[in-house]
């Protein structure tokens, strides 16, 4: 169930489109399961991923002094954080294409930031927040840490081509299992308002993917990428 924080900065419009780009067994495990993998945040490749900025960790390192644990809190608290990354942007991004799909056999999940809101409500095991990154300079600028999210609303500035939104979750106080991540319950008539299909597939990928989604039951809107559609001269 996704939980409003004051905290947690977000697009105040809930029409701002985000995007989630896909290979098609990752799509069709969230159909088959109607639910949405979120990864364990220290999983992810970035190594810096939950960590701070060194203005910050030398603030944290003068608290662990007389307060050991209250480092070893965030170091283990990594593994309990789950993420699910979208990628804000009115359109398609080139960008997004190359580096999150593969074989020419991708797809982009088309949504709305007011839409991930109502598509959480099924999940009644943990909570849900939504959250814009920001991106800045970790040998410079400062991380706050009063409040637990906030180390994974950060990014380095070398991947403020990713205008990444995340849906995030902590589950250090359930008693659930998480690996390599954990999936959540969610409305995929919600979730999905469109499908695109990957801009250099072939046809038959295409109708592949109408005929799974139609076999599954599911009424999605779906289109090829216009991003090598003929040109006019």
């Amino acid at each position: 169930m996704y939980i409003n924080s004051s905290n947690i900065t977000l697009p105040e419009d809930n029409d701002t489109i985000v995007w989630k780009y896909l290979d098609l067994s990752k799509f069709l495990d969230m159909l088959l399961s109607q639910q949405l993998f979120m990864s364990r945040s220290d999983k992810f490749e970035d190594q810096y991923e939950g960590t701070f900025s060194e203005p910050t960790f030398e603030e944290i390192k003068k608290i662990a002094a007389n307060k050991p644990e209250f480092l070893d809190y965030y170091k283990s608290h990594r593994e309990k954080v789950v993420i699910s990354s979208w990628h804000i942007n009115e359109y398609e991004s080139f960008a997004m294409w190359q580096i999150f799909t593969k074989n020419n056999e991708g797809l982009a999940i088309q949504s709305t930031i007011g839409r991930l809101k109502e598509a959480l409500q099924p999940e009644n095991r943990i909570e849900q927040y939504i959250g814009n990154v920001n991106y800045i300079d970790y040998k410079k600028e400062y991380i706050p840490f009063d409040d637990a999210f906030f180390p994974f609303l950060f990014k380095r500035k070398s991947f403020q081509y990713e205008r990444e939104v995340r849906i995030i979750s902590d589950v250090s106080t359930k008693n659930i299992s998480v690996n390599d991540g954990l999936k959540i319950n969610v409305d995929l008539s919600q979730l999905i308002e469109k499908i695109y299909i990957h801009p250099k597939s072939e046809n038959w990928y295409k109708k592949l993917v109408i005929e799974l989604v139609s076999k599954l039951n599911f009424n999605i809107e779906i289109e090829k990428s216009d991003l090598e559609s003929d040109i006019l001269i």
